[in-house]
């Protein structure tokens, strides 16, 4: 009884293992393919390379701070040494609050980044969607992304169609 039952789950799960279509797509090569994400990705390079430098800039004056504190310590008193002490952290720690301000969890960088490649992404994903629903694909996998696909058919990889339907030619 228990062999008549297993053989049934097996036989169930074959049946709907083919009966389950999928795809392939390449968000790499869809997103390098569009123009405006292209643009898009320029644009965050500069505006980091822009706060990057402010944040360095700060970052150098505090070393400058503690090497001209290092080379006249000797000739200050507690309080003068405090007082540089004091300036040496305060410009630490601006530097470290302006980088988190630019390059934090939440800062501008990430404001920039998802007001920019939201709606190019939402577009992509939308256009992914459609053709999965049209065609009856179950599962679209990303074969850009880490998920361990090592070979995929190009019969089955959709790239170009979505790159057709966002109305971009390949």
């Amino acid at each position: 009884m228990k062999k008549v039952i297993l053989m049934m789950v097996m036989c169930a799960t074959a049946l709907s293992l083919q009966a389950q279509k999928f795809a392939l797509v390449d968000m790499d090569y869809i997103f390098k393919s569009i123009p405006a994400y292209e643009r898009a990705n320029e644009q965050l390079n500069q505006v980091s390379k822009k706060w990057q430098a402010e944040v360095d800039a700060l970052q150098i004056e505090a070393q400058t701070l503690y090497k001209n504190y290092q080379n006249e310590v000797v000739f200050l008193s507690q309080e003068q040494k405090k007082t540089r002490q004091d300036a040496i952290m305060e410009k630490e720690k601006e530097a470290a609050d302006l980088k988190k301000k630019y390059f934090g969890p939440q800062g501008e960088l990430f404001k920039k980044r998802t007001a920019l490649m939201s709606p190019i992404q939402e577009e992509v994903y939308t256009a992914v969607k459609d053709i999965a629903e049209l065609r009856g694909y179950q599962l679209v996998l990303d074969r850009a992304s880490d998920t361990g696909i090592i070979f995929g058919s190009p019969k089955v990889d959709i790239s170009n169609e979505v790159l057709s339907k966002l109305g971009y030619s390949n």
